[in-house]
């Protein structure tokens, strides 16, 4: 009797939370996190999780590119372009720290081993999408986020300080006198963990699983939103979610996949069902996808037409071989036919309220990327702004924790 009242005892105790001790958790593996990891000295222990595999992470889904600040003279309009697409609701020096932080942040990325396209004279190529003044844009082809993301990631591989656990998702944050110390999660196995630190850093992406149809994975489901609000953490704007004008049409189950704004800026125009452009294709987003819309229900069909007569078969098949590639997947050549295109979810402006340093209102938590609100999107985000607002304010965040310790 007593030997099975220690064996009960003993698996009450195995199925409780290991405590597991890190100077930083990282809860996600995009951009945001990666590069946060990246920026943390070498003397600290790391630890990342990602909720399903590396790969399924936003990050590496952004096709456009990453903007940057070309010139001095390039800074007003930027900021301009930036707050009109947000509507005014843009946090003013958010902005100003994303725009004055992106030649540093690109060269940086350059250094770790990012390339970007390069236009006959050995200069960026730059590229325009809706609502920019002027090309400001750098791309790899159009897998931006891949070719960023897939570089970080081989960084961060290298570094002894960082272990990265895939397939482990957060269920809870551990809170200790009025701060965060730490996450609960569970592994594929269903195996529970308990990931002590003295500070944390949530990178968890968006909303997009919520969605019928969404141009994110299925498994972005708002995750650090969601424990953030259990604990009273502020949340800003969650319904500020943004549309995009241009998914490819399908009737099959599953993620949307996203036909790139910078093909509007290369010149691809939409078309109504009598072959007519029915709106300015370079408006912001938000603009264009109620215009299709709008369209749609006047037409009482389930599409409009993307047509890339106007973009040159050479850009075509090289800046854009992945949509090409794809679309001929689903019976559709893009160098000889319009393509039935469909707004879908895109992108959430909203998120865990945080302040210059991507601190949140709890202390030791820090939220970056699509997951956080640092105001920079305001209402309505502008396009190839996020990859850059992700670095920025990550290694801000970085920043912030080794300030912190130091101040202790």
């Amino acid at each position: 009797m007593a030997e099975v009242s220690a064996q009960a005892e003993e698996a009450v105790v195995s199925s409780q939370p290991q405590p597991l001790a890190s100077d930083v958790v990282i809860v996600g593996c995009g951009v945001a996190g990666l590069y946060a990891a990246l920026n943390l000295p070498r003397g600290l222990r790391v630890t990342m999780i990602c909720k399903e595999d590396l790969e399924s992470c936003d990050s590496m889904l952004a096709q456009g590119g990453i903007c940057v600040m070309r010139d001095h003279d390039d800074y007003d309009s930027w900021f301009d372009d930036t707050m009109r697409a947000g509507h005014g609701e843009c946090r003013a020096s958010s902005v100003d720290a994303m725009i004055w932080s992106s030649r540093d942040v690109v060269s940086d990325l350059v250094c770790l081993g990012v390339e970007f396209d390069r236009s006959p004279d050995g200069g960026y190529d730059y590229t325009r999408e809706g609502a920019h003044s002027r090309p400001r844009i750098l791309h790899h082809a159009d897998v931006t986020g891949k070719e960023i993301t897939t570089k970080l990631l081989a960084q961060a591989r290298l570094l002894s300080n960082v272990e990265i656990r895939e397939h482990v998702c957060m269920d809870d944050l551990v809170v200790e006198d009025g701060a965060c110390a730490g996450i609960v999660a569970h592994d594929a196995r269903g195996g529970h963990l308990e990931l002590r630190a003295r500070d944390v850093i949530l990178a968890t992406g968006g909303v997009g699983g919520l969605y019928e149809r969404s141009t994110n994975f299925p498994c972005l489901t708002g995750d650090g939103c969601r424990v953030a609000a259990a604990h009273g953490v502020t949340l800003d704007h969650m319904d500020y979610v943004q549309i995009h004008p241009t998914s490819l049409y399908s009737e099959k189950p599953g993620r949307a996949f996203l036909i790139s704004e910078s093909c509007r800026g290369e010149g691809a125009v939409l078309l109504n069902a009598a072959g007519e452009r029915f709106c300015d294709e370079l408006s912001p987003r938000d603009v264009v996808s109620r215009a299709i819309s709008d369209q749609m229900e006047r037409e009482g069909s389930r599409y409009v037409r993307l047509s890339f007569e106007r973009v040159p078969k050479g850009v075509i098949r090289g800046h854009f071989a992945h949509i090409w590639r794809r679309c001929l997947e689903e019976g559709y050549d893009i160098c000889c036919e319009p393509i039935p295109v469909v707004p879908a979810q895109h992108y959430l402006m909203g998120g865990i309220h945080v302040g210059d340093n991507s601190e949140t209102s709890l202390p030791h938590l820090y939220a970056a990327g699509e997951t956080s609100c640092n105001g920079v999107h305001g209402a309505n985000r502008l396009a190839s702004n996020s990859l850059l607002e992700s670095l920025v304010f990550s290694r801000l965040a970085a920043r912030d924790i080794v300030r912190e310790r130091h101040a202790a």
